[in-house]
Parts: structure tokens; C-alpha cells; sequence
């Protein structure tokens, strides 16, 4: 009887350790396969975002007024909107009305540049303003892209303009993020990038961190507050 009693204890156990193993292995092909679902359910966005890192936009790089002539040659996109402030500009006298503003360039405008120009602005006598010119609804204007002093040049031009479409060069954004930014509007899990194509430049909060980052959206006059985490708009709030 003992011997019988020990050799049912032990097959119990080795029973019990077969279950164990067995269920180990289900649980390890069960999870296998619920991470292969959910890597191949990942949402377009997701993949959108990696893809962005690979974006790597045309500059010029001018240096005078003759190489930043090359905007005219192609249409442009505003990179970041509602922060370039654009002036009427006279094209007979050659001369940007500096006192009164006409607006701001609004996110992804696409504009044609006519030329590229130079002109004082009143509040700076001693620095001659690089203005790209180009045409609104028949009117000319002109939006200061550089500085020119003593024949050194400083143009930013590359910071201010894509001179590809940006439609092109992000075409893996799904249609629906196009079309929010289109409306000029964010939708949750955009990224930073996609919103400020959509409402333009944003202000960092204080309170931000590496996970987690605020911002303030001026937005043309409509403010919005967005927070993102890991690259993600999470919360969108109106008003600063």
C-alpha cells in the first residue's frame, strides 16, 4: 500500500507539472498570436508616425538674391502658420508698405513667388529686409524671409517655405488627417507635425516633460490647448 501510495503522489506530480508546462505553452502561443493581431491591427496613424522621421524636405540654401530667386521657380508651401507677417508691397516704386500689416500666412498656404527683393523697414533704417513678393486675389504683398547688411546676407527661407508638396512628401498620412488639416483643425492622435500643419506654431508650456507635452496654439485667433503624449494629441482643449 505504501508503495502504491508513493507512486500515486509521484505520478500526481509529474500530472501537475505536465499541466503547468502545457498550459505555459497555450499561454505562449495564445499571447504570440494576440501580439501578432495586434501589430497587424496597429492603426495607419501609427505607422504614419515612423514614417515621418524619413521625411526629408528639399532645401535651397540661398546665399544672395539671385539663389534665393530659385522660390520663383516652383510653387511654395508656408511651413508653419499664422506667424509670418506679410506687408502690401508697391511694385512701381518698389516698396513694401511696412505700416500696415495685410495678415499672416496661414498653415500650408501655397503661394507662387514673383521675386525676391530688397527693402528698409522703418524700424530697422540700418538693415535692408529680403522680401519674397507674390500676388493675393490680384493684389501684390511681400513677407520679409532675410536681412541684408553690408552684402552679408541671412535668409531663412528654408525654415519658412517647403518647395515640395507637402501632400507628396507626407502622402502616408491617412485621408482623414489631410482632410483635419485642410479644415485647419486637430483631431485626436495627430502628431506635433500634423498640427502645425493644420493650426500653425504652438508655445510650449512650462509643465511639459518628455512624455508629456503641452502647447498653446495661437491658431489665427481661435486658441487652442493640446496635449500629447507620446507624440499623440490626447487632449484638445479651446482657448490658452
Amino acid at each position: 500500500m505504501t508503495f502504491d501510495s508513493e507512486l500515486r503522489r509521484r505520478l500526481q506530480i509529474l500530472l501537475g507539472i505536465a499541466i503547468v508546462l502545457v498550459g505555459a505553452r497555450t499561454a505562449y502561443i495564445v499571447y504570440g498570436r494576440y501580439q501578432e493581431r495586434k501589430q497587424a491591427e496597429r492603426p495607419k496613424q501609427e505607422r504614419a508616425l515612423k514614417a515621418d522621421y524619413y521625411v526629408t524636405p528639399k532645401k535651397l540654401h540661398p546665399y544672395d538674391l539671385k539663389s534665393a530667386r530659385e522660390l520663383t521657380k516652383q510653387p511654395v508651401w508656408v511651413r508653419v502658420g499664422y506667424y509670418h507677417t506679410y506687408y502690401p508691397y508697391d511694385v512701381a516704386r518698389r516698396r513694401a508698405v511696412f505700416g500696415h500689416e495685410a495678415g499672416t500666412l496661414l498653415p500650408l498656404q501655397r503661394l507662387s513667388i514673383q521675386d525676391v527683393v530688397t527693402d528698409v523697414s522703418p524700424l530697422a533704417p540700418g538693415i535692408k529686409q529680403v522680401l519674397a513678393r507674390f500676388e493675393l486675389d490680384g493684389k501684390n504683398y511681400a513677407v520679409p524671409i532675410g536681412s541684408e547688411q553690408a552684402d552679408d546676407f541671412k535668409i531663412y527661407s528654408d525654415d519658412i517655405f517647403f518647395i515640395e508638396d507637402p501632400h507628396e512628401l507626407y502622402k502616408h498620412w491617412p485621408a482623414e488627417v489631410w482632410k483635419a488639416i485642410e479644415n485647419h483643425e486637430v483631431l485626436p492622435g495627430m502628431s506635433e507635425l500634423q498640427a502645425t500643419c493644420a493650426i500653425g506654431a504652438g508655445m510650449l508650456d512650462a509643465s511639459s516633460t518628455s512624455f508629456s507635452r503641452t502647447l498653446h496654439y495661437a491658431n489665427g485667433g481661435k486658441a487652442l490647448t493640446i496635449v500629447y503624449r507620446n507624440d499623440k494629441a490626447v487632449e484638445i482643449k479651446v482657448g490658452s
